[in-house]
């Protein structure tokens, strides 16, 4: 049972993945791990961070509303199966073992911190590509088959399944990197309320924690927008990634 002490800690977690979330990317690799250090089963702890978190991407999609205009071909495909794969992965999320989940979180953590770790690189990379391209709004049919597949990993575990889609969006579609990223949004958010909906009815969720960090989520996603200017994101991105590293090996030696 999670204490007074706890819920603060928890909700101090909760609004600096908000504003790491908000300015970089990774909050997951933040709140995640501190969810499981209050005492959250590591199955609990997942979907419990999942449903909490669902504001943050909610308002990063409408934020970008603009830049979807023009791509209803692309969402008329995309979000339902980023929907399907969200629920698939969540399905296979509650049907893991806890002892099995536990003994695959450190090496989930590394993914996500290495994932987290170059996504500069790859934006820069699908950039180059992108421009060496050219520009086109076709949907390729067989896009569908990565995109699930990202959206399955999302299902079962969130960090870093932005990273993902957005690679394999800028692969498979000829387009602006800025209209990508907010196909990108809209495809996560689609992933992750898919997860979080089934999660609600599993009854794995723990509210009191979910409750704390959803108002700790808003608090810190606002507070980063505001300084989203003042902040090289670059640098809060590795450090981000070394959390990530660091909480991974503790799990690995315990």
């Amino acid at each position: 049972m999670i204490e007074g002490i706890e819920f603060l800690i928890i909700g101090l977690a909760a609004i600096a993945a908000g504003a790491v979330n908000a300015l970089a990317g990774g909050g997951t690799l933040i709140s995640f791990p501190i969810l499981i250090a209050v005492g959250v089963p590591p199955v609990n702890a997942n979907v419990t961070n999942t449903v909490s978190l669902i504001p943050g991407y909610l308002g990063a999609t409408f934020a970008q509303l603009n830049d979807l205009r023009g791509q209803g071909s692309r969402l008329w495909w995309l979000l339902p199966v980023g929907a399907i794969g969200g629920l698939v992965g969540g399905v296979i999320l509650l049907a893991t073992e806890e002892a099995l989940f536990s003994a695959l979180v450190p090496y989930l953590i590394l993914f996500a911190a290495a994932l987290l770790a170059i996504q500069e690189p790859l934006r820069a990379r699908i950039v180059r590509r992108l421009e060496a391209r050219g520009s086109a709004n076709s949907t390729p049919f067989w896009s569908v088959i990565p995109v699930v597949i990202a959206a399955i990993y999302g299902g079962y575990f969130g960090a870093g399944v932005s990273v993902i889609v957005l690679a394999v969006l800028g692969l498979v579609f000829d387009d602006s990197l800025t209209r990508l990223n907010a196909l990108k949004q809209a495809i996560s958010f689609s992933i992750n309320i898919t997860a979080a909906i089934f999660f609600i009815f599993s009854g794995e969720v723990v509210w009191p924690a979910a409750a704390v960090m959803a108002v700790g989520a808003l608090i810190g996603g606002a507070f980063g927008g505001r300084i989203a200017g003042r902040i090289q994101a670059a640098t809060l991105r590795l450090v981000v990634v070394v959390i990530g590293v660091v909480v991974a090996a503790i799990y690995l030696v315990r």
